[in-house]
């Protein structure tokens, strides 16, 4: 007697004709805060950027897991309803937000910023920018983001300092307790942030932190807004000549009328890390090993809320 197949919802039309038939499931369209399908989901593919809050509206249905598109899975606990279980993207995302991390590296020591606003006024303004070779970069959190980051800076030539929440030994080097942070940044030209949003972290870069960085160097946050205090940041570029170039803010989208649109020194790119042309790739085939593992009655990878599906 064969078992009933594994039903899979993905939000969209376009993504059921990616994914063609998958041994063993029945893939239908279906998204968070539609009307109830009727039937019970074995795995529900979230829509990208879904918000967190959104996940309450799957109260009293037949869910039994989510995989989600993103990294990151802050206040998913506070909303997900209980006995269902929460999957983040690892493998996803890490190189395309690591690419962008150097990205910004790249443009705020070498001076894109001000070379584009020279562009706009048709204006040939010659000047020298410090550059990455030879960098004292400190980089926060050795995850997925993180290791990956490290290994893009490498043929850059820089002193790398590994920082995360306990020191070890890594295999990417010697990896400095968060303790160590204060004593280690006036000594660095570009802190990296490549952290998960967490009680620990938000908030991590204040006021205290802001001020052990020397004049010129350049904040880069490619993992959640509110891993900096938006307004410290605010007052160290404007008052200490800090620099920032950003994928995340707090608040996120961040408003027209913020001061950090308009603040030298400050690149901003709108949360767009781990979005390239090969993220639809990833999905599918993290998706595809996902749905093979509940075929196989397999327990579901990459579980950050087990709820007891899977």
């Amino acid at each position: 007697m064969s078992l009933p197949p594994v039903v899979v919802a993905v939000p969209t039309e376009e993504i059921r004709d990616r994914l063609g038939a998958l041994p063993g499931a029945e893939v239908v369209v279906w998204d968070v805060g539609d009307a109830p399908l009727g039937r019970h989901i074995d795995l529900l593919l979230a829509r990208y950027f879904l918000p967190a809050e959104a996940l309450a509206a799957l109260a009293g249905l037949p869910v039994s897991a989510v995989q989600s598109q993103s990294l990151g899975y802050d206040n998913v606990a506070a909303h997900l309803p209980p006995g269902i279980t929460f999957c983040n993207a690892v493998g996803v995302h890490e190189a395309s937000t690591a690419e962008l991390a150097l990205a910004l590296t790249l443009a705020s020591r070498r001076g894109f910023d001000e070379f584009r606003d020279a562009q706009v006024r048709r204006a040939w303004e010659h000047t020298r920018q410090p550059g990455l070779q030879g960098s004292n970069v400190v980089l926060v959190g050795v995850g997925g983001v993180g290791a990956a980051t490290a290994r893009r800076l490498a043929p850059f030539e820089v002193s790398l300092t590994l920082v995360a929440r306990t020191a070890r030994e890594s295999d990417l080097g010697h990896v400095h307790g968060m303790d160590e942070l204060p004593a280690i940044l006036p000594t660095a030209d570009v802190l990296i942030l490549a952290v998960p949003l967490t009680a620990d972290t938000t908030g991590l870069v204040s006021t205290a932190m802001l001020s052990h960085l020397q004049p010129g160097a350049v904040v880069v946050n490619v993992s959640r807004g509110a891993v900096i205090d938006t307004d410290a940041l605010v007052e160290a570029v404007r008052t200490r000549g800090i620099r920032a170039a950003i994928d995340v803010t707090d608040p996120e989208p961040l408003p027209a009328d913020h001061p950090l649109w308009s603040l030298p020194g400050v690149i901003i790119t709108p949360h767009v890390g781990g979005d390239t042309g090969a993220m639809d790739r990833h999905v599918d085939r993290l998706l595809r090993d996902q749905v093979a593992r509940l075929v196989a009655g397999e327990p579901l990878e990459h579980v950050v809320i087990a709820g007891g599906a899977g």
